[in-house]
Formats: structure tokens, C-alpha cells, sequence
């Protein structure tokens, strides 16, 4: 045998590695082996290597707890990345990683005296000590930080991709244990689609590692047979080592796997998440060595760790001797069974456990952990019979053992459930939670909904997941039958040391008399006992800390659980990378109806917003003389835009006119039918959010243009604050529906009159701003009459699938006027020469109308509209900057967008549109400048590329054609 399986256990246990590939990697500058699928945690503990990490308060020495990932007694650094969990994290090739939190070594900490003083450091210590005199705490913080150090960054860190990606369902079920696995595969049979998540690499849960019957056949059976199922069906789809880290209204799931962020939405979603094991409270239980049941079973059956040479189990339920007869049947010397209850709920489990001859102790517990020297590890413990709640007996009895294995019970995994609203019920017979007052459409499984039996379980599973169904269907769910199980949680489980050190938060080193202490100090409820004392507020969130925390503030209040309840669950459920939320999101790639045609063409696509538009048309090694050309075109004769992405939403009602005029800046109650107005909506705090142009089809039907990329927050803003105001309006988001098109140019007006005969475009029956609707070839159109880009212009609006017939109609009809298409980057210089202003281009997080000179368009005699009070303030106060239009000399270097203003040495401004303009010959722009450079005819500095410098003279705007004489022909 090598020294890489002195304390692994022969096949079949270690499911999870492969013992044909050994990896070396490095942990605190040691070389340890291992093998492929170990986890950092199980691969030391194979090399009896325990101490990980050295706890928050008092650097003591930490080893796992739950080989789950679910507690912080695994906290590690690697070199690129601090707080990694040492128990979910798989060994690599020439890893490198070191323990957190210590001064001098891992295993010889400096700073481990610490705990000797822990009677001076009583729980709000901090709040009572370090406030006065008056400003020391500045003193004292960097001190404190430096000892309760989590980690070092690496600040020369390259970051990584990280993205998101959208996932539909008719039904979500978060976790795969056999609940999980048996209401995929009922959902699945009955035709729903089904998206399982499972934290995990492989699929089956606890069927894994735990055992659920004398025998130890049933749970390999079962998970042999639902596994396969599940993986050959169709209708299911597996997300694994993916962690949903929340639950939002209507289902909406942010799923993690590996560097990327799912952003599910269900139409039912069935939480089968399971529960977690819980310690006993006793002195020294957090030594290196003494571990959750289920930890041990994980250690051995899925990494075929052999964790000591003697193991004493402790337990308040059945499942500790199904666990001390898995540890028998593999060769792991069990020194004794510590049954806290008077004797096991199934007898034969006990005759079981005794025919192994394995001593059984009787209502009695685990008193005291010992240790070695330094506190290293567990050496044995310390029983004693329990004689009243949490009260032990005088006589003591000291068992020789290196690893012990303790469950107290189980709390379900409500994590996801409470942020939803529902609520925890406390049991006091039962000693456990249940949950109740769950959301329509979200359903508990398995464990987390107190079934754990495994027929049990198989048969709850299939019930919610055909209540799921036929609530997806419409038809009436049945009535759960109740399931009667014995009571798998010890009432009391905390044994209180005249020594103290009984630890009820492993992160935050917070033990029986810190809790005790808070309710003493006044804090009754359960929310401040958290923040006085920061119990549960570590990385384990409360996980192993919950449930003793609730039982002691209830008994020392005189109340009880279910009226103190446990503190409140909020997202992330883990921890949750910064990487994850900023990671590039999903952005749909979106087409016009007129797509193909420009393709054809030969345009030259670039997005805007989420949509694809030609920015011009030709070769790229042509790009600035093919726009010069679609500009001068447009300015000489007439050209053809497609403007499809351009927002449009339909208001209908009587107080349509009136909703319009709370909403934007100008006045709509009174807009004729048939007229245009631009509309500049603001947000509460003044900003300018976007603009557009809203037209009157009747007297309770306006239709109103958004900007492409803001179009869908107007929306939304839209119906926000009509959900407020109540009005009788309705409110339809037709973008989408409607193709559009802009013909402009001195003969845009002949164009239309060849294709559209039932609408008199003459200037005095279709002026400037006017709309009329008509029809081109038997199809309804809207047409307003607009000018973005300065000249005779007119915008074409009709049913999307009219699309690629429109665009050939039009340019067929245009031929003989020298129509040609022209694209955004054109039309953005087009629209400049005119001094229009771009929202988000021209306009930042802080423009108000009176910095934009917009404020002719801001109506001063309403009495109200979203913004007016902000504006009217702003306006008050005096400007600090301006938007100005700018010209300059074609010979000197062309500033681009985002390049600074200076004034001397001061940052006055940036560059916002610069372009040079065929029009006017000359380059052109806007830009935001200090108030003192915004006088017309006053000079400014702009830098430009590699620190050069150009000076550009303020001009009033426009640039073209001033009196709009071009416009209103």
C-alpha cells in the first residue's frame, strides 16, 4: 500500500475520486498528494492534516464541520483568491493554497492566547469599549481589522469572463436528493419541462453518503434507478455544482455555475433543498476532529477517507447508529455510541449497532471535548449522563478517540423558502421547524418539509410535483396526506461548562454566554440579539447557529421558539461574487423587419441598444466619404433611414392626454389631434431620463416615440407610476409591432406623394410637426412629419411584417429623385449639424434641461409633472457647467467623445459629439464646459490624443440652418 492509501478505504467508498490519477499541490508550504475529484479538505484530512484555517475571535485551530461547504471552519487562501472553501474547492495540479487569519504559522499561532482572555471580551465588547474618548476608535480599528483578518487580495488580479444567460421552465426544482429526483421525474412523465439544480457534481443527494434503513441496500437502489431515469429524459434538463442563491417574485431564479449567472424564470418552482445537520453544544466542539455526522459519512463514502483510528458518534436521532453501522461495516473502529434519548426510536437499530459490538450510552452526552497540546486535536471525550435539561451528572467517563461525530438533529434549508414570505414553525413536541404560508406556485419537498424516511420521501416528492402539474394546468391539487415520523431532533442539545467555550457560532467565536449575555444586556427580540452580538452574520449565515441560538434566547426570555423565530434570511444564500453580478450580460440580438434589404445593400451593421442598424453603407476602407456621401445626399436631394428601433407606445383612454402631461416636461392635455410634440421626460430628481415625439391619433389615443435603448425603462416607468396615479389609460409597448422608416431631404415630399394618395402633404394641409394617417398599397400607416436631421422630413410608422415591402416600395418610388439609403452614423451627423442632442450621448446621470438648453421645453404653467419641483430647484441654484456647441478648424486634430475640457489645470468638462461636417466644412461638436467658458465666441481647451491640446470657440446652435426655413417648406 502507498503512503497515498494508508488512510483511504478500498473501493467501492470514494465515489467522487479517481484513484488513477494522484495530484500534488501545496497547502501552508507543505506538498501533499491526493487524488483527481478530491477536495482540498478531504485530500489533507487523508494525510491527517486537520487544522485549516484559525477562527475569527480567538484563533483557535479549525478543521471542517460539515464537508459541505456549509460552514467557515474550511476559510483558505489561494493565491489568486481569499475565502475559498477548503471542503467544496477540488485539488488541482500544483495548487497552492494557505490557511487565513493567523499570526506566525497555521499550526503554531501567535495570537492563539487570545482565547485565555476571552472573559475580558464578552459578547458587544466592542460597542462598550472602544467609543470613548471620542475619535479613538480609528486607533483601535486598524488593530482589530489586522487580528480578524479574512483573507489577503491579490491587487494585481486579471479579471476573468464572467456572464449571465436567461433559462425558461415550466417547473424549477432546486436540489437533487431523492425528493428532488423523484419530483423531476413525475413532472417530467406528465409532460412539463423540468430544470433540476443541484449544488453538487453528481445527482443524488444524501443518497450518497447517508444511510436510510439496517440494511444499508436501500439508498444505493434507489439512487441507482433515479438517477438513470433522469439523465435518459427528455422532458429534464441538469444544472449541477449550480447554486440557486435566491428566490424573487414570480419565480425568478439566479442560479450559479461555475462563471456564469442563469437567470431562471418557472412557471412553479419546487424547493427540495434538504436540511442541515446540526451540532451539539458542549465545551471544545469546535476542536480539529470533532465533525457533523453526516461530514464523517461524506469523508467516507465519497471520498473514501479513512478520518481516524477511533471515532465516538454522538447523536439525538436514529441516524446515528444507521451512521456507527457504516462506519463498522467499512473497518472504522467505533469506540462507543452516545445516544442523548433514552434509547433508540427503532430497536433493531440498536441491536444492530450492539451485535458490532459497539458500546451504547444511554441518555447521556458529550460533556467535554479533549485535546492535545496547543489544542490541535481531539484526544477523547468527557461523558456524562444528562440529567435535566441541558444539566449533566457528577460521575464522568473518558473515552480515548481522534474523531467524533455528533448530530443533534436537522434544520430544514429555509432559506430560499423565508425569502419568499413564508413562515418557520417551532414544534415544541417534535423539537423541529416546519414551514408554512409558502407563495402560490412554489412547493417543499423531502427533508425541508419534515419527511425523512425515504418512502416517505419518494411519496411526498410525487404529490407536490403532480400538485405542481396540475396547477400548471389549471385542475384542482389534492390534499397532502400528513406523514407521522419519529421526531428526528434532540429538544435540547446544549450542555452549558462552568469553563465555558461551548461554541453556538463557529464564525464568530460566540459561545453559551454570549447569547445568554445578550438577553441580559435588554435584547429580547431575536433580530437584535443578531446585531448585538453578530450571531449568525458570519459566512455559515446562521446555518449551525439558527436553531441553538433561537432555543436559548427563548428560554432565557421565557418565551418560546416559535415566538422568537429565527432570524430573517436574506439573498445571496452563498456567497456571491462580485464577477457574477457585473459578468457581461445577455444581450438579445435583435433584427428590423427591413434587415435583410440593408445586408443587401451592403451596410456596415453596429448595434444600438439591443438591435442591429447599418451604421452606412460600402466598404469599411470607405467609411468617412461613404457617410459624407449619405450626408450630403440627404442635404441635396433625399435619403431613406430605417428607424424601426425607435420606441413606440400606444396610450389609449380618456386620461391619456392627462397621464402624458404628468409624465413629461410639456403640455398634452391640450395637443390637437393631429399635431406632434416633443417630449422630454425627466426623472424625480430633474434628470433628463429621454425624449421623443408624441403624436394625437384622437382625442384618447396618442402614440409616443422612446429612444431605442431606453424604450423599455420608459415603459416600466410608465406603468409605475400609473399603478400610483390610478388613471384610466392604457398602456401598450408596441416597438415591435411597428416598422418605421425616415424619408428626408428637399424631395422627400414628392416621394411620399407617389405611394401614399389619400393624405394632401402640402405644407399648409401637413405642416411641421403635423400626423396624419393614410395608407400606401391598402397598408395603415402613421405618418409625422419630424425634423431630427434639418430638413423636410418624414417619419413612416406600420405593421412590422410590412416591412422588407415597404423599404422596396419606397426606394422604388424614390429612384427618380436620387433616393438612397443612409445609416445611423449619417443620421448622427445630420441630427448634429442641426444641434439635436442624443439622451445618454449629450446627456449624463446629472443633466437637467437648463444644462442642455432644454428648458424652452419644460412647461412652466403646469402645476405638476414628474421632476418640476427638482428642476424648479436646479434651477434656482447656480450652473456649474453647460452643453455648447463648438466648431473648429478642420486642419486641427479632431477631438473624440469622453476627451476633457481644461480650464488651466481644472477638469471643466468632456467632449460629448465631435464630428467633422461636410456641410459646414468645418469640425463640429458639443460639449460640457465650466459656466465661465460657455459665453458664445469664448475659446476652450480640449486634450486630445497623446496630451496635445486644441482650443474650440463656442457657437450658438444650430449649426445649420438656423430659422428651420429647410424644415417648414
Amino acid at each position: 500500500m502507498s503512503n497515498l492509501d494508508l488512510n483511504r478505504l478500498p473501493l467501492p467508498y470514494g465515489i467522487l475520486i479517481d484513484r488513477n490519477q494522484p495530484v500534488t499541490f501545496q497547502f501552508d508550504q507543505q506538498t501533499f498528494q491526493g487524488y483527481a475529484g478530491d477536495s482540498i479538505a478531504s485530500a489533507l484530512i487523508a494525510n491527517q492534516r486537520w487544522i485549516m484555517s484559525r477562527s475569527f475571535k480567538y484563533h483557535r485551530p479549525r478543521a471542517p464541520l460539515t464537508m459541505a461547504g456549509q460552514d467557515a471552519n474550511t476559510l483558505i487562501q489561494l493565491p489568486q483568491e481569499p475565502n475559498v472553501l477548503a471542503d467544496s474547492t477540488e485539488i488541482a495540479a500544483n495548487l497552492s493554497a494557505m490557511g487565513q487569519n493567523y499570526a506566525g504559522s497555521l499550526m503554531k499561532d501567535s495570537d492563539a492566547f487570545l482565547g485565555k482572555f476571552s472573559k475580558f471580551m464578552p459578547v458587544g465588547f466592542y460597542y462598550r469599549s472602544f467609543y470613548k474618548p471620542k475619535g479613538v476608535w480609528k486607533l483601535w480599528e486598524s488593530m482589530i481589522r489586522k487580528k480578524a483578518g479574512l483573507g489577503v487580495l491579490d491587487l494585481n488580479f486579471e479579471p476573468e469572463y464572467y456572464d449571465k444567460a436567461y433559462l425558461f421552465t415550466d417547473i424549477a426544482i432546486i436540489g437533487a436528493g431523492p425528493a428532488g429526483l423523484q419530483a423531476a421525474l413525475t413532472a417530467a412523465n406528465a409532460g412539463m419541462k423540468v430544470l433540476l439544480i443541484e449544488q453538487d457534481k453528481i445527482l443524488g443527494g444524501s443518497l450518497h453518503y447517508a444511510r436510510f434503513d439496517a440494511e444499508g441496500k436501500k439508498a444505493s437502489a434507489c439512487a441507482a434507478k433515479l438517477i438513470a431515469q433522469v439523465e435518459q429524459h427528455e422532458n429534464i434538463s441538469v444544472l449541477k455544482q449550480a447554486i440557486c442563491n435566491a428566490w424573487f417574485t414570480d419565480h425568478y431564479l439566479p442560479v450559479i455555475q461555475g462563471k456564469r449567472m442563469y437567470k431562471v424564470r418557472a412557471k412553479q418552482c419546487i424547493v427540495a433543498s434538504g436540511s442541515f445537520d446540526q451540532p451539539v453544544v458542549f465545551r471544545n466542539n469546535d476542536l480539529p476532529g470533532v465533525l457533523l455526522t453526516s461530514a464523517v459519512q461524506r469523508l467516507v463514502k465519497l471520498y473514501g477517507v479513512r478520518p481516524g483510528q477511533k471515532t465516538v458518534i454522538l447523536t439525538g436521532n436514529d441516524d446515528g447508529y444507521m451512521a456507527a453501522l457504516d462506519l463498522a461495516e467499512a473497518g472504522i473502529s467505533v469506540a462507543a455510541l452516545i445516544d442523548m434519548r433514552a434509547g433508540a426510536e427503532d430497536p433493531a437499530l440498536q441491536k444492530a449497532v450492539e451485535l458490532h459490538q459497539i458500546p451504547v450510552y444511554l441518555s447521556s452526552t458529550v460533556y467535554e471535548a479533549l485535546h492535545s497540546k496547543d489544542m490541535q486535536h481531539l484526544t477523547g471525550v468527557d461523558i456524562r449522563s444528562i440529567v435535566a435539561e441541558g444539566q449533566v451528572g457528577t460521575h464522568s467517563k473518558k473515552i480515548d478517540c481522534d474523531v467524533l461525530a455528533m448530530s443533534s438533529g436537522y434544520m430544514p434549508v429555509y432559506q430560499l423558502l423565508c425569502q419568499a414570505g413564508a413562515k418557520l414553525n417551532y414544534n415544541d413536541k417534535k423539537a423541529q421547524f416546519s414551514i408554512s404560508g409558502l407563495p402560490q406556485g412554489l412547493h417543499i419537498s423531502g427533508s425541508v418539509a419534515g419527511v425523512h424516511q425515504l418512502d416517505n420521501v419518494l411519496q411526498d416528492a410525487v404529490q407536490t410535483a403532480t400538485d405542481a402539474v396540475n396547477t400548471i394546468l389549471g385542475n384542482a391539487a389534492a390534499a397532502k396526506k400528513p406523514v407521522v415520523e419519529a421526531a428526528v431532533n434532540f429538544p435540547w442539545p446544549i450542555f452549558a461548562h462552568p469553563k465555558g467555550k461551548e461554541f453556538v457560532d463557529y464564525d464568530e467565536d460566540l459561545q453559551i454566554r454570549d447569547i445568554i449575555n445578550a438577553t441580559k444586556s435588554g435584547y429580547r427580540d431575536i433580530q437584535l440579539v443578531k446585531r448585538f452580538s453578530t450571531v449568525g452574520m458570519g459566512p455559515s449565515q446562521g446555518r449551525h447557529s439558527a436553531l441553538p441560538t433561537a432555543r436559548l434566547v427563548a428560554k432565557y426570555t421565557d418565551r418560546t421558539v416559535s415566538e422568537t423565530g429565527v432570524t430573517t434570511a436574506r439573498p445571496p444564500f452563498t456567497a456571491e461574487k462580485l464577477a457574477h453580478i457585473a459578468g457581461r450580460g445577455f444581450d438579445p440580438f435583435r433584427q428590423t423587419a427591413m434587415h435583410q434589404r440593408h445586408i443587401e445593400a451592403g451596410a456596415q451593421m453596429i448595434p444600438a441598444g439591443n438591435w442591429q442598424r447599418p451604421a452606412y453603407y460600402g466598404e469599411v476602407s470607405g467609411r468617412l466619404q461613404h457617410i459624407e456621401n449619405e450626408v450630403r445626399n440627404v442635404r441635396q436631394n433625399v435619403g431613406m433611414i430605417d428607424v424601426s428601433t425607435l420606441g413606440g407606445l400606444d396610450l389609449r383612454g380618456p386620461d391619456s392626454g392627462e397621464f402624458l402631461n404628468r409624465l413629461y416636461t410639456f403640455g398634452f392635455v391640450k395637443l390637437p389631434v393631429g399635431k406632434t410634440r416633443y417630449a422630454v421626460m425627466t426623472a424625480e430628481d430633474g434628470v433628463v431620463i429621454d425624449d421623443g415625439v408624441a403624436g394625437r391619433l384622437s382625442e384618447n389615443h396618442f402614440y409616443v416615440t422612446a429612444t431605442t435603448s431606453g424604450v423599455d425603462r420608459i415603459y416600466q416607468q410608465m406603468l409605475k407610476w400609473n399603478a400610483q396615479w390610478r388613471l384610466n389609460v392604457d398602456i401598450a409597448n408596441v416597438t415591435s409591432a411597428f416598422a418605421a422608416v425616415n424619408i428626408a431631404g428637399p424631395n422627400s415630399r414628392k416621394v411620399l406623394q407617389k405611394v401614399c394618395h389619400d393624405v394632401d402633404f402640402s405644407a399648409a394641409a401637413f405642416p411641421y410637426l403635423g400626423l396624419r394617417t393614410g395608407t400606401i398599397q391598402g397598408i395603415a400607416v402613421r405618418i409625422l412629419r419630424v425634423g431630427f436631421v434639418g430638413e423636410l422630413g418624414y417619419e413612416i410608422h406600420f405593421p412590422a411584417r410590412y416591412g422588407e415591402f415597404m423599404w422596396d416600395l419606397l426606394m422604388q418610388a424614390g429612384q427618380e429623385f436620387s433616393m438612397k439609403p443612409f445609416g445611423v452614423e449619417s443620421q448622427r451627423l445630420l441630427r448634429l449639424e442641426k444641434g439635436h442632442i442624443i439622451i445618454s450621448q449629450d446627456t449624463d446621470g446629472m443633466s437637467h434641461p437648463k444644462e442642455v438648453d432644454l428648458g424652452w421645453a419644460v412647461a412652466k404653467s403646469k402645476p405638476w409633472f414628474v421632476g418640476k419641483r427638482s428642476i424648479a430647484i436646479l434651477e434656482q441654484q447656480p450652473m456649474k457647467r453647460k452643453l455648447v456647441s463648438f466648431v473648429l478648424d478642420k486642419q486641427q486634430q479632431k477631438p473624440l467623445e469622453g476627451h476633457i475640457v481644461l480650464d488651466g489645470d481644472k477638469i471643466t468638462g468632456n467632449v460629448t459629439s465631435c464630428e467633422y461636417s461636410p456641410t459646414l466644412d468645418q469640425i463640429i461638436g458639443m460639449a460640457y464646459v465650466g459656466i465661465e467658458q460657455s459665453a458664445v465666441g469664448q475659446q476652450f481647451q480640449i486634450r486630445v490624443e497623446k496630451g496635445a491640446s486644441v482650443y474650440a470657440t463656442v457657437v450658438k446652435a444650430p449649426f445649420y440652418d438656423p430659422n428651420n426655413a429647410r424644415q417648414e417648406i
